[in-house]
This record gives C-alpha cells, sequence and structure tokens, in this order.
C-alpha cells in the first residue's frame, strides 16, 4: 500500500511538472509578450523582413524574422492568407513543429505515468507479475505415502521423541482425545543446531502415524513475483487436505517466517508478507481434528514472528538438541550397524571424545573412517581410521609435505600446542586432552590439542575463564620462551576465542561486577548506547589480567612445558597417557 501511493504521488508531481514544462515551451510563448499588432505585421512583410510564418488552426499565426526574432499575431484571413505569403516569398507551414513535440512530449509523460503505476517493486508490470504469478504458482512437492523412518530408526533425543509421540496418538486415535475435548496441535516447530535430527525427526512422526509426508524448504516459498508464495501455500494445503490426514514439513522455516519490520519503509504488501500470511490463514482454517499436521524446523526460534508462535499456530516448540554422551554412543552404535568394526574399537570412549558433536557430524565421521578403511582395504575398520576421521573433520587433513616446515617453526608450534594442553591440564582437570600434534593440516593449522569438556547444561564463569586461559596459554608459551619480539600469528584463532568468551561474559551474562547485571545488547536494540568504549576497555583490562595469570603459571612450569615440547619434536603426537605422565613426573603448581 505505501509503495502504491508513492508511485501515485510521482505520477501527480510529473502530470503538473509536464504541464507545466508545456506551458512555458509553448502556450506562453504563443500568448506571450511578443506580440505585434496586425498592420505593423503586414508592414514587415511587405518591407521583407519575415523569413517564415506558421499558420496554426487556431486565429493566430507565428512569424520568424531575418534578423531571428519571433513575433505572434492576429491571422484574420485564414483561407487565403497562405497564398499572398507564397506568392511574397515567405516560407508557409500551417502547423508548428513544437506543437508536435509538445504533443509527443505529453502522450510519453503520460505512458510513463501510467506504466509507473501498474509497476511492481521488483521492476515488472502488474501483468507480468499476475501472469507470471500463476505460471509458478504450482508446487512440487516431495510426497512419500509410506515412510519407512520409525522412532526406533532414531538414536537419542529421547525427550523429543516422548514430547510427539502423543500427536502420534492423536492421528491415529483422534476420538480419543476429542471425547475429552482436545484438539490435534495445529503446528509443532523442532529448534536446534544444524544437524541434529530435525528433518528425521518429522520424518519419523509420518512414518509412526503410517500417513503421507510433504517435505519443503521454505525458501520454496519465497519467490521473484509477488503472489507466488501464497499460491503455493494454498497449492499444499490443497493437496493436503486432499489426502486427509498428513504430515507436512517446512524445513528452514525462517527463510519465510522472520519477524516483520514495522518500520515505515518496510511496507506491508511485499512477497515474504503475502507468503507469511497466507500460512497463518491456511493453518487458522484446520477443524480441530483433521488430522494435518504441520511441522516447521529451525535453527534459529528466537527470529521467527510472533504471529507464527502464538497458541493455534504453531502450539508445541521442541528443541532437537545435541546428544549427550549417551545419546553419541547409540547413534555411533546405529551407524556402525552394518559396518565391519574391528574388535578392538570402543565406540564409548569415541563418544566421550565428541562433545558437541551433532548426529549428522557423528555419521560423517565414521563415513570418514570407513572411507580410509576402504582405500587400506585390510577388512575392517580400525581405530587408527576412526582416529584419522575425527582429527580430520575438527582440524583437516594431515599434510604430507612437510619438507618445507623449519625446524625453528616445529619448535614454535611444539611450545604453543605445549602450553594449550598443560594449561588446560592444570587449570581445567576435568577436561580431556586426547591428542597434542605439530603435524600440520591443510586447514592451515600448525598443530592442535584436542581438548575435549564435558558435557554441562551450563557454563560456569569459572569455566568460560578457564577456557580463555586455555585459549591464551599458546601464546603465553611463545613470550616466555621466545620473547615478546617473537610473538607469531599462531594465536589468531586463540585470540578471537578469548575475545568472545570474555565479550559475552561482560555484555550479555552480567557476570563483571563493574558492569552491572545488564544485557547491553537490549540497550543497544533499544536505541540506549554509549556504554561501547567502556566495554571494550574492560575487556582489554580483563584478558590482560587473565593472560597475566597463564604467563604466572606457566613460568612455575617451564621444566614441565619444555619436557612437552621436546617429545613433541620427538614424536610429532602425544596422547593423552604419556601427556598425563609427563605432567605426573614433574613439579607443578597451578
Amino acid at each position: 500500500m505505501m509503495h502504491r501511493k508513492k508511485a501515485i504521488f510521482i505520477g501527480v508531481l510529473c502530470t503538473i511538472i509536464t504541464i507545466a514544462a508545456i506551458y512555458i515551451f509553448y502556450y506562453k510563448d504563443l500568448h506571450g509578450s511578443n506580440y505585434i499588432h496586425y498592420n505593423m505585421f503586414m508592414k514587415d512583410v511587405n518591407e521583407g523582413r519575415v523569413d517564415k510564418v506558421y499558420i496554426f488552426d487556431s486565429d493566430k499565426i507565428r512569424s520568424i524574422y531575418k534578423d531571428g526574432n519571433t513575433f505572434i499575431t492576429d491571422n484574420p484571413r485564414k483561407n487565403t492568407f497562405k497564398e499572398e505569403l507564397l506568392l511574397m516569398g515567405i516560407k508557409v507551414e500551417e502547423k508548428d513543429n513544437r506543437l508536435q513535440i509538445a504533443r509527443g512530449i505529453i502522450i510519453l509523460a503520460l505512458a510513463g505515468i501510467v506504466i509507473a503505476l501498474i509497476k511492481t517493486k521488483d521492476g515488472s508490470t502488474r501483468f507480468q507479475t499476475q501472469r507470471d504469478a500463476d505460471k509458478f504458482s504450482s508446487i512440487s512437492t516431495d510426497e512419500v505415502d509410506n515412510m519407512d523412518i520409525v522412532f526406533e530408526d532414531i538414536a537419542g533425543n529421547e525427550e523429543a521423541k516422548d514430547s510427539i509421540k502423543d500427536i502420534v496418538d492423536f492421528i491415529n486415535n483422534p476420538k480419543k482425545y476429542s471425547n475429552y475435548g482436545a484438539r490435534l496441535p495445529r503446528g509443532v516447530i523442532f529448534y536446534g543446531p544444524p544437524g541434529t535430527g530435525k528433518t528425521l525427526m518429522a520424518k519419523a512422526v509420518a512414518g509412526e502415524a503410517g500417513v503421507p509426508f510433504y517435505a519443503l524448504s521454505g525458501s520454496d516459498f519465497v519467490q521473484l513475483y509477488v503472489g507466488v508464495g501464497a499460491s503455493r501455500i494454498r497449492d499444499l494445503f490443497k493437496k493436503a487436505r486432499q489426502k486427509g490426514k498428513c504430515v507436512i514439513f517446512i524445513d528452514e522455516i525462517d527463510a519465510l517466517g522472520k519477524k516483520r519490520n514495522s518500520s515505515i519503509d518496510s511496507g506491508g504488501n511485499d512477497e515474504r508478507d503475502q507468503t507469511l500470511n497466507a500460512l497463518l490463514a491456511e493453518m487458522s482454517g484446520f477443524n480441530k481434528n483433521e488430522g494435518i499436521v504441520v511441522i516447521a524446523a529451525t535453527n534459529r526460534l528466537d527470529i521467527l514472528d510472533d504471529a507464527l508462535l502464538r497458541p493455534g499456530r504453531f502450539d508445541r516448540h521442541i528443541e532437537i538438541g545435541l546428544p549427550d554422551i549417551n545419546a553419541r554412543y547409540e547413534i555411533l552404535k546405529l551407524h556402525c550397524l552394518n559396518k565391519p568394526l574391528a574388535e578392538d574399537v570402543d565406540l564409548y570412549n569415541l563418544a566421550e571424545q565428541t562433545v558437541y558433536f551433532s548426529g549428522a557430524k557423528l555419521e560423517n565421521m565414521i563415513n570418514e573412517a570407513a572411507i580410509f578403511a576402504a582405500k587400506r582395504d585390510k577388512g575392517s575398520i580400525e581405530n587408527d581410521d576412526i582416529e584419522r576421521a575425527l582429527y580430520t573433520i575438527i582440524a583437516g587433513e594431515e599434510k604430507k609435505d612437510r619438507s618445507s616446515i623449519s625446524s625453528r617453526d616445529r619448535k614454535i608450534t611444539a611450545y604453543h600446542e605445549g602450553g594449550h594442553a598443560l594449561v588446560t591440564k592444570l587449570v581445567a582437570p576435568e577436561n580431556r586432552v586426547t591428542k597434542v600434534t605439530i603435524i600440520p593440516s591443510t586447514k592451515g593449522v600448525g598443530g592442535f590439542s584436542m581438548n575435549i569438556g564435558p558435557d554441562s547444561m551450563y557454563y560456569k564463569k569459572s569455566d568460560m575463564e578457564n577456557n580463555i586461559k586455555i585459549a591464551l596459554g599458546g601464546r603465553a608459551a611463545e613470550e616466555i620462551v621466545f620473547g615478546s619480539e617473537n610473538i607469531t600469528t599462531g594465536a589468531a584463532n586463540d585470540i578471537e576465542k578469548a575475545t568472545n568468551i570474555i565479550l559475552n561474559m561482560i555484555k550479555t551474562f552480567g557476570m563483571d561486577s563493574s558492569m552491572g547485571l545488564i544485557n547491553y545488547d537490549i540497550l543497544h536494540q533499544s536505541g540506549i548506547d554509549g556504554a561501547s568504549e567502556e566495554i571494550v576497555e574492560k575487556c582489554k583490562v580483563s584478558l590482560q589480567e587473565i593472560y597475566d595469570q597463564v604467563k604466572k603459571i606457566l613460568k612455575e612450569n617451564r621444566t614441565v612445558l619444555d619436557k612437552i615440547a621436546n617429545t613433541l619434536l620427538e614424536k610429532e603426537t602425544i596422547y593423552e597417557d604419556e601427556l598425563d605422565s609427563l605432567i605426573k613426573n614433574h613439579r607443578v603448581c597451578a
């Protein structure tokens, strides 16, 4: 509506400007101050001063003199005057070219105004938009009538499965619930990090209920032409109603369901708003127990529009989170079922090493291990294959050619990675350091310290401070051993990580007493700012204090640091047992 009002305003303005220009260009000239009396004009004609005359349909003529002057006069003899002038050697035209130009300008201006009024926001005309919308409005859905995935095929996420099982029962036994006045939830949103199994869970709902499954992405409804998305929504729900009971799954719903901007410039008639409104209208139009369940998935529940999340639309919000250790163990067992696994492979130990791995990431790791085993073609997937796959996913493939790495660079890397490992063991003994290596990878990592924290629902303030210490351990070791003038760029990612942690502690979680229990992001969103410099200064001071503590720890344990670094230079890789032994056999202060 706002865009159309703007177009009308521009059209009216163009019309006024065009009329004014034509008036100045033509009519003012015709009726203006260059008027002379007919007798004076005829005198000039007789004296040979006139070069050319324009005779209009009106009772006026315009004469152009040989000296360049132009005059307007009356024409009392319309029918015979042209012949007389021609006999006197004066050029005569019955219509002025400037009049034709003026008329042309009027026609072009009016045509432009009409086009502007029917133009859409994307540059096409409304007629084109409607034609193209009709052309592309039908949608091709991945309809599956016999989904063979059930809850037993999904490892982990037991809480999510429990939350969704009653919907399956509702679809199969609607009368049982209607007897109690209950209605089927209109929609369910699965939210959580990528790769946690949201799509798989939606398929399992359809498989358990034995109903058709429609799978689409939110981007399928966001199109160039206005009206296409809304038409596709209506087309989808029409097909679903023809089927009766079914599950509609919309992945990445944030593509069409983001919070709508209420500012003036945002308008209220664009494609995304129309599509979202169509979805809300279709969901509101369900019968109580029609048997159609809409399941949506998103990685960001917080950015979805409130109208989507209110009761009566997407009634139930179910988190599909990262698996804990037991769930990871079950997922690993599931993905290893049909694979020739060596007998000494300990999947539970592997589950302990893969904290914060999603189900998709675990599957990818096992697949990579199977590929490595197939290349060896020794008949089974061994621990070395799995370890290599794990390292590859986290740090990248090991570089085969290491001849270009100087001995000094190897030494710097050894102390850098040794610093990370030693600080981890001293400040966070509950963390595991399963592997320390100075072998560079294809991702540009010079070395790697595999630090695995325990599963935890929350981060304590002390945990976050310890993570900063671990991140800064490499830079601190470099400075202690090689001097402040010889620190390297190897700590770039470590500093980024430390900065992010301290910033969240101060700005988001209210963990600094001097900055108070305030979320500064909320203040900024509300237009209240001014604490930026104070936050930056506090982050600098806090990081420096923690860095000084890390340097103190490493200086007090320099003997252990040297031993770890020398062992790395000799063997290139140290595993957890040997690292623990090195630390245990030397005096340690923390």
